[in-house]
């Protein structure tokens, strides 16, 4: 009976640590096969290839929207509806100078800009070009606001906003290409120094020098004293009286 009680004791005792244990064995097995996915995902991550960068537009695409809407603004144009007078004139002068860029030289310049697009010597006519082009549709603008419809004054207003926007990205991208080469330039420079330069050999602190040797001292040499003559004490006999010596006769 004792036997039984006790190995009814030990079931009881044992049920919960199996049940955890059947309980633990099913959540690892549901756990594994996510395991095995998240290591599969993550070796297939470092085989994916970057993303790639997008080149940077050429300098026409930079300035097209601009010149396409200078262009039809331009063209749209009718001085003849503006008032007579020296400021229609030299409207008329500044829209023809306008019109004879824009179809022949300007083109010309992008076309040599985006066959080097990385080269200042090609950026930076088009951007002159682009600035003195500002200026000539400024004075279109500013006659227009004089003498011309208002119609036409927003249109040339657009057409301005347009060429100042082109003319700042063509500005910024004309300081990207000059950071970037002067970078380029000095890692060549800092290279080239590198490879003339000679080897520095370490430098070597010259011994110290050798101590004087210390001369032995010189004792100087007493004088010797002379020694001082003892006379003679007479003899004394043996009756405590002194003997004297015979007088010679």
């Amino acid at each position: 009976m004792r036997f039984t009680h006790a190995a009814s004791l030990f079931a009881l005792s044992c049920t919960p640590y199996l049940a955890f244990t059947q309980q633990a064995g099913a959540q690892s097995k549901e756990l594994k096969p996510v395991a095995a996915a998240q290591a599969q995902q993550t070796a297939v991550q470092p085989a994916m290839a970057p993303a790639p960068v997008a080149a940077a537009p050429a300098p026409s695409e930079l300035l097209q929207q601009a010149m396409d809407t200078l262009q039809q603004t331009v063209g749209g144009l009718k001085l003849e509806k503006w008032k007579g007078g020296s400021v229609r004139a030299e409207a008329a002068a500044n829209v023809s100078s306008i019109q004879k860029d824009l179809d022949g030289t300007l083109p010309g310049l992008l076309k040599d800009a985006d066959a080097s697009p990385n080269s200042l010597s090609s950026l930076l006519p088009v951007y002159r070009n682009v600035d003195a082009l500002y200026d000539v549709l400024l004075r279109v603008y500013e006659a227009a606001r004089v003498s011309g419809p208002g119609d036409q004054v927003a249109a040339l207003q657009q057409a301005m906003g347009s060429l100042e926007s082109g003319r700042r990205s063509l500005s910024e991208r004309l300081m990207a290409t000059a950071s970037a080469q002067e970078k380029q330039i000095t890692q060549l420079q800092t290279t080239l120094q590198a490879k003339s330069a000679p080897p520095v050999c370490p430098v070597v602190a010259p011994p110290p020098p050798p101590a004087p040797a210390k001369k032995p001292a010189v004792r100087k040499k007493k004088p010797a004293t002379p020694a001082t003559p003892q006379t003679a004490k007479p003899a004394a006999n043996g009756t405590g009286t002194t003997t004297k010596p015979a007088t010679p006769q």
